[in-house]
Parts: structure tokens; C-alpha cells; sequence
């Protein structure tokens, strides 16, 4: 890949990381606390507590995904960038534009 492209999937990256943290920090305000004082009724309360327990999941899912979006950040400034770990091919810029994190490439996912 050369330098051109690996400057686009920067960029790309880059806007990838600022949604997915605004994201988490959305999904924080709605993990608050259930208080138990709070006066609604039972069944809500389970339900509040069910949101909850989606909402913390959906959380931990979100920041691995910006962990692993900032290591591609790190790793698009490598001449290896877009070449899969496994097979040694190139990744499809297609794949890359929609998950630039990706790793392998979509046959060697498959395969695992």
C-alpha cells in the first residue's frame, strides 16, 4: 500500500475513533447507577436493570473497538498495513474502509 493510501485510511481511522468514543460516552450517562430508592415499580425496575446490563455489554464491546482502532492507527504507518496476518495477502480496501481495523482478510476469518 502506499504512503497516499495509508494517509486516507489515517483519516479514516481517525474519524472511525472520534464516533466510537462518542458513542461510549452516550452509552456511560445511560449506565448510570439504578437507585433503589428510585419510585418505580418492580417490573421497571428489572427492566431498568436489563438496559443496564445491555448498555454496560454494548460499552465493553465499544472500547475494545477503540483499542484496537488505535493500534491500527499505530500500525497504518507500517508497510504492512492492510496485508493479512495469516495469509499474507492483501486485505480489500473495501473491508478496510468499513472496519480499517481488521486484521485478516474476510477468507481467513471465515476459515477460523
Amino acid at each position: 500500500m502506499d504512503k497516499d493510501k495509508r494517509q486516507f485510511f489515517k483519516l479514516i481511522i481517525t474519524d472511525h475513533i472520534k464516533e466510537v468514543e462518542e458513542e461510549i460516552s452516550n452509552i456511560k450517562k445511560l449506565c448510570a447507577p439504578i437507585s433503589p430508592d428510585n419510585a418505580i415499580g418492580r417490573l421497571s425496575r428489572m427492566e431498568a436493570i436489563n438496559e443496564k446490563s445491555i448498555n454496560e455489554a454494548s460499552l465493553r464491546k465499544l472500547e475494545l473497538k477503540v483499542l484496537n482502532l488505535k493500534e491500527a492507527l499505530l500500525r497504518v504507518k507500517s508497510e504492512d498495513f492492510g496485508i493479512c496476518l495469516r495469509c499474507e495477502e492483501e486485505i480489500p480496501e473495501k473491508r478496510l474502509k468499513i472496519l480499517p481495523e481488521s486484521k485478516v482478510c474476510v477468507r481467513c476469518l471465515e476459515e477460523n
